[in-house]
């Protein structure tokens, strides 16, 4: 089998799980979630785009429900002894076959907690579950049982998420040669991207964010590439990943002088970068960090240049995102611990005078001070 992680450790997660459902009193799970499928067992594909669903029991059976395509795939990257297959074919209803599924497994009339907010649970499937489980059992929605219990890093989760941040100290070594007047934003991404494949790592959950003029302000992705100007910025957002696991940066460089308005964005991002650093540890919360940079940035009269948020945790992730549920955002409760994976960013677009200006890294969070996962600083990139 191609696991990632030795036997201990996949016990121990289960153990963990079935001890959180246990004080749920929820006596099976239904992961729909392909990152607490592989957090929980190892199984690795993109196969969620169609309906599969791994049952955990309180007592640790574990039972996969999926497509024929996936049984290899299953038995080859995941510790999952019973696979169960629903068949294509012309109007089938595979959650049909779940819940004679969970009647085998002697859970008629439980209390079933079910992942619904994920992308590996699309709203037309989620219908046709509630339909079939509403009179089978007590449906609870417990989608963020497994989310939370990934937040904690093992040491070996560790190892994996400081291998993904050298690739993304590698993949901005082999860019930033080629950020230059003339620079071509295909070429730039090519070598982000090719930097993170040949260094060993995985392909990301969501495509890199590249955009230089005008596009320097978009925070996602988009069709079409151009060529930089002599006076222009470039707007870069990539992770290094490792067995899934991510550890995204973001910058914005500049290309020839900089304005006065690029570097005063600078020096708020920084500073509020900074200030988040001081909070990022435990006594505070993922609020009292957002808090913190709004009120930085608004000081300094940008609010409306901001964004409502400031970063994320991140670990093993699945496409279409590599943003992990709990965010910086106003008022979350989360409490930040040790050994949690934290991207923190500050963004700042001015739209007035088009004007873009990003910083941002992953941090392991301490018992006090987080530790910046990036061999480069916060300094001010200019060609």
């Amino acid at each position: 089998m191609a696991l990632h992680f030795d036997t201990e450790e996949y016990a121990n997660r289960l153990q963990r799980l079935t001890s959180r459902m246990r004080e749920e009193k929820i006596e099976a799970m239904l992961l729909f979630s392909q990152e607490s499928m592989y957090w929980l067992t190892g199984y690795d594909t993109f196969g969620y785009c169609f309906f599969q669903t791994l049952i955990v029991k309180a007592n640790g059976q574990m039972v996969l429900l999926t497509r024929s395509a996936d049984l290899r795939q299953a038995r080859h990257t995941s510790n999952i002894e019973k696979i169960e297959i629903w068949v294509d074919r012309v109007n089938a209803d595979p959650t049909m076959d779940l819940k004679n599924l969970l009647s085998d497994l002697d859970l008629l009339g439980c209390r079933i907690g079910i992942e619904y907010d994920t992308h590996g649970l699309t709203g037309r499937n989620a219908r046709l579950l509630d339909n079939q489980l509403q009179s089978f059992g007590q449906i609870v929605d417990a989608s963020a049982i497994v989310s939370r219990l990934r937040l904690i890093k093992s040491p070996a989760e560790i190892a994996y998420v400081e291998r993904a941040a050298a690739l993304s100290d590698d993949a901005l070594a082999a860019a930033l040669p080629l950020i230059v007047p003339g620079g071509d934003e295909a070429t730039i991404l090519a070598a982000l991207q090719g930097a993170v494949l040949a260094g060993g790592g995985d392909y990301p959950a969501n495509e890199f964010v590249i955009g230089s003029g005008a596009d320097a302000l978009l925070c996602r992705s988009k069709s079409g590439r151009r060529k930089l100007d002599a006076e222009d910025q470039l707007t870069l957002e990539w992770a290094g990943v490792s067995a899934r696991y991510h550890a995204p940066m973001m910058r914005t460089a500049l290309i020839g002088t900089p304005s006065n308005r690029h570097r005063e964005l600078y020096s708020a991002c920084r500073e509020a970068i900074q200030a988040m650093e001081m909070v990022l540890r435990p006594g505070n919360t993922f609020g009292t960090v957002f808090e913190t940079f709004a009120r930085l940035i608004d000081e300094r009269g940008l609010a409306r240049h901001r964004l409502n948020t400031c970063g994320y945790s991140v670990g093993a992730r699945f496409a279409p995102s590599w943003m992990d549920q709990q965010m910086f955002l106003l008022g979350n409760p989360q409490e930040i611990e040790p050994n949690m994976s934290l991207f923190v960013h500050t963004i700042i677009l001015d739209s007035d005078t088009g004007t873009a200006m990003t910083l941002g890294q992953t941090y392991l969070t301490t018992t006090d001070t987080p530790k910046p996962l990036s061999r480069y600083g916060l300094d001010f990139i200019e060609v």
